[in-house]
């Protein structure tokens, strides 16, 4: 029998349940709980600036075991970079040492990403201004939960006044890539490991 979920806006307390679940997600959609050294690495990238600043938003989804997966976004990427660089990265600068140019481990690749964030590019941006992330733990996976979040989640966005949304994916994703191209998002710029993928939004 299918997982039966809720869904519900996300909160600041949902932070250590969603931090695990990008941990678990967190190698191509596999769990990656036995790559990275520090389990909250991930988190603090991927999930906690948008849980903490009011750029960002987002929805849970809740079944009988507890939170089961997420859909985090921003409605204006520029705008919660900027918000990311004043108020997020620097005290995890602090926390995290910069491995310098040439990372070598998991967990250096991610820290060199607290010092050097990544931008997203200016051609998927101009139209594309929201970006999301979407990541859920194989029980909700395949029910319909992903699509209800990335409805719900867009629909909030679109409120918000954003033309269209962008997500990146790993090239070596190929389930994510086509679970997103078959909820209607289409590439928008292919680079060697990345592509980005994104739909308009109705106003």
């Amino acid at each position: 029998m299918p997982t039966v979920a809720t869904i519900r806006e996300a909160t600041r307390a949902d932070r250590d349940a969603c931090y695990d679940i990008c941990l678990r997600t967190g190698a191509s959609g596999e769990d990656a709980s036995g790559v990275y050294a520090d389990p909250r690495l991930l988190g603090e990238v991927y999930v906690g600036p948008y849980l903490a600043l009011p750029e960002g938003l987002g929805l849970v989804a809740v079944d009988d075991g507890g939170i089961a997966g997420y859909v985090l976004a921003t409605a204006d990427t520029r705008r919660f970079e900027a918000a990311c660089e004043a108020r997020w990265w620097p005290p995890l600068r602090e926390r995290y040492p910069d491995p310098g140019p040439n990372p070598a481990t998991p967990d250096e690749r991610v820290r060199a990403l607290v010092h050097r964030p990544l931008r997203a590019p200016e051609e998927v941006v101009r139209d594309h201004p929201a970006h999301l992330h979407i990541d859920l733990y194989p029980r909700l996976q395949g029910g319909g939960v992903g699509r209800a979040l990335l409805e719900r989640l867009s629909a909030a966005l679109a409120e918000a006044g954003a033309p269209g949304v962008h997500l990146g994916v790993g090239r070596a994703n190929q389930r994510a890539i086509g679970f997103y191209r078959h909820l209607g998002l289409s590439t928008l710029l292919g680079l060697e490991d990345t592509l980005y993928l994104g739909r308009a939004l109705s106003p």
